[in-house]
């Protein structure tokens, strides 16, 4: 029986402890690292640092908050480049910005180890499930090797182009899914006003040409039940919007309604909670300040 490769794991949050899980539960030699304590896993051995779990791995994964975290995990104070022999591959399943990421690329290239930019959609039940979309960038030989990896993770794989490529795709998928919130939860507030009523507004959408991810999975589950508990911070929801508009300004584009929804998201980031979920925009857009 072919023995299955070393892997490092960094990154053990509401997404990363599932999936490092289901890669121990595989039969990987599994190493672990956690800058927030959260190391401890069944079936893996904790590291103190990722230079560390780095050792002897010939697969790194990271999932972190963001690419200067992963950048920190990499080539910072102990980071994980100093550990890693040539001809590893680093994947990161964060969700980074895709600028940054080729310039990290050209970095570990120089250390003779190459960067596939591996970020993902499904939420943590996906996480836990091993049903998530995985959007990879990078070359196709290099996806090629750790395939078997990622199969353990997702069950829908796509090569989306070049290094970079991934994290593109995912902010831009993020910005549409930040947009259709918006758009619905305003359609509710302004519905309510009116004097509808909201579950039968939803079932109407979700019946005609305005149903969307939002109308579907979050209008009943979370903002009528009072829930607010999908799963997906809100913090984490404006930094992905705020990739899509930095990508769109970087290329020239003009884009004006991502423009517009980052300002949107970033005004809610500020005055809810730190922790708040990202449904709890309805709470800010549906306030007397919200209503502008």
């Amino acid at each position: 029986m072919r023995k299955l490769p070393t892997v490092a794991f960094i990154g053990l949050g509401r997404m990363g402890r599932p999936m490092a899980a289901r890669l121990a539960a595989a039969g990987y030699t599994l190493q672990v690292h956690d800058k927030a304590g959260r190391a401890h896993l069944a079936g893996a051995r904790t590291c103190d640092s990722p230079r560390e779990a780095a050792a002897g791995a010939h697969v790194l994964v990271t999932m972190l908050p963001d690419g200067r975290a992963v950048r920190s995990a990499l080539l910072g104070r102990n980071g994980a480049a100093l550990a890693l022999a040539r001809g590893a591959v680093v994947v990161d399943m964060s969700s980074s910005d895709p600028v940054r990421t080729r310039e990290l690329g050209r970095e570990l290239a120089g250390r003779g180890v190459e960067l596939l930019d591996a970020p993902v959609s499904g939420r943590v039940d996906g996480a836990r499930e091993g049903t998530l979309t995985i959007m990879a960038g990078g070359r196709a030989s290099t996806l090629k090797r750790v395939r078997p990896l990622l199969e353990v993770l997702g069950q829908k794989i796509y090569l989306a182009g070049p290094l970079g490529a991934g994290h593109a795709v995912k902010a831009l998928n993020n910005y549409i899914a930040a947009a259709g919130t918006l758009a619905a939860f305003e359609a509710l507030v302004v519905g309510r006003a009116f004097g509808l009523d909201p579950a039968l507004m939803t079932d109407i959408f979700n019946s005609s040409a305005g149903r969307n991810s939002t109308t579907e999975n979050k209008i009943r589950q979370h903002v009528l039940a009072g829930r607010f508990a999908s799963g997906f911070a809100l913090a984490l929801m404006a930094k992905d919007v705020g990739i899509a508009a930095g990508l769109a300004g970087a290329l020239g584009v003009d884009a004006p309604l991502v423009r517009r929804t980052r300002q949107v998201w970033n005004a809610a980031k500020r005055a809810l909670p730190r922790d708040a979920d990202h449904t709890e925009i309805y709470r800010h857009l549906a306030a007397p300040k919200g209503r502008g």
